[in-house]
């Protein structure tokens, strides 16, 4: 089998899918932290977190578009760790189906592909929290139903799960004036101008 040539054959049951999923877990000890999912399988995934997990860990997450999942941590790795996921058949089917349709849409969806109407908020000032509590104020330049250009000083490396106001959203691109950030899920127009602010 070429594919394998020079490399050890990847033992995973499941075909991982790469993905960028934003949302929460907690450790044994009750603590929850922001993560984001970086890929991920009916049987596992790979999470980027503030708060790394002990080898043999059990995790539960709450994970954007998917739900709750839980597992035991497998290895760490700089920046996360990756996680079995325990399931039912049944369930392990719905994941796959989730995630095959998670993997079709991100392939549709261009980066630059802008699905939405932008427009600037009468209100514009707004500020932002980084996983770690930090907050700094910025400025809404515009926004859409699935994301915002923000004027900030501050620009955390693309992936970075943010708060803006009161929505999760996670930085896709820098700019001159700041950031670009794409929202957790696409929200109607009323609830994002209230809760951007």
């Amino acid at each position: 089998m070429a594919q394998f040539a020079g490399k050890t054959p990847d033992k995973r049951r499941f075909q991982r899918v790469k993905v960028s999923l934003l949302g929460r877990f907690m450790l044994e000890n009750r603590r929850e932290y922001p993560c984001q999912v970086i890929n991920m399988s009916p049987g596992g995934a790979a999470v980027v977190a503030p708060m790394t997990a002990e080898v043999g860990e059990r995790i539960i997450a709450y994970i954007d578009h998917i739900g709750r999942i839980e597992g035991k941590v497998v290895r760490t790795f700089d920046g996360g760790f990756a996680m079995t996921v325990n399931a039912t058949a049944r369930k392990r089917d719905k994941l796959a189906n989730q995630l095959t349709w998670l993997a079709n849409r991100h392939e549709l969806n261009l980066p630059e592909d802008r699905r939405h109407d932008r427009f600037t908020p009468e209100n514009s000032v707004s500020r932002i929290e980084l996983a770690d509590g930090r907050e700094y104020t910025c400025r809404v330049i515009d926004v859409s139903l699935s994301g915002a250009a923000l004027a900030t000083t501050v620009k955390p490396a693309i992936g970075t799960p943010i708060v803006l106001g009161k929505m999760r959203a996670r930085v896709v691109r820098h700019t001159e004036e700041g950031i670009a950030v794409e929202f957790a899920a696409v929200k109607d127009i009323n609830i994002i101008k209230d809760q951007i602010s």
